[in-house]
């Protein structure tokens, strides 16, 4: 009896454990932007609590979601939502991305995320912004977005969210290119 607890103790011990995977959501690279074009600031950015962690977090229920262990962010969240809302606008306008704490922007952009959702069905992400222009007047919004995903894998949720941050950022270049 001893020796069967033992092997079943030594056959635990070798498994391995299971494999961390990290993901990274994704923006198209910016051409270079035109001599004298206008410039861009992303920032701040603000993320529900309940997403602002390295695990991705996935809505099982009305009241209950997963942490899935396994499957992370490459980077915090909040700054790489920064990253893909700068390179889908600086790509949408032509426009440079500068840092967010260089006050010379022509535009800055403030994103509050209120609703981060991963699930089954595919990502939706609920923001209010508001675009600051350097000489002009505040223009604020709120943007939806839904994306499906084409299968139930991280990998294609991760792109349901970055297709989805692709949306909300058409809608806040609309707003800029307004006079």
């Amino acid at each position: 009896m001893r020796f069967m607890v033992f092997a079943l103790l030594l056959v635990g011990a070798c498994g391995s454990p299971p494999r961390e995977r990290f993901y990274t959501l994704d923006a198209p690279e910016p051409p270079v932007a035109a001599e004298g074009a206008s410039s861009i600031a992303v920032g701040p950015v603000t993320v529900p609590e309940l997403v602002d962690r390295p695990q991705l977090v996935v809505r099982l229920g009305a009241n209950m979601v997963a942490l899935e262990e396994q499957a992370r962010w490459a980077e915090p969240l909040r700054g790489a939502i920064t990253r893909v809302v700068a390179a889908n606008l600086a790509t949408a306008l032509g426009a440079r991305v500068v840092p967010q704490r260089n006050g010379d922007a022509d535009y800055r952009v403030i994103l509050d995320v209120q609703r981060f959702d991963s699930s089954d069905e595919g990502a939706l992400i609920d923001a209010a912004w508001t675009v600051v222009p350097r000489n002009g007047e505040r223009r604020s919004g709120r943007s939806v977005a839904r994306e499906k995903v084409q299968r139930k894998e991280h990998d294609a949720l991760v792109a349901a969210h970055s297709a989805a941050l692709a949306a909300i950022s058409r809608e806040i270049a609309v707003a800029i290119r307004k006079p």
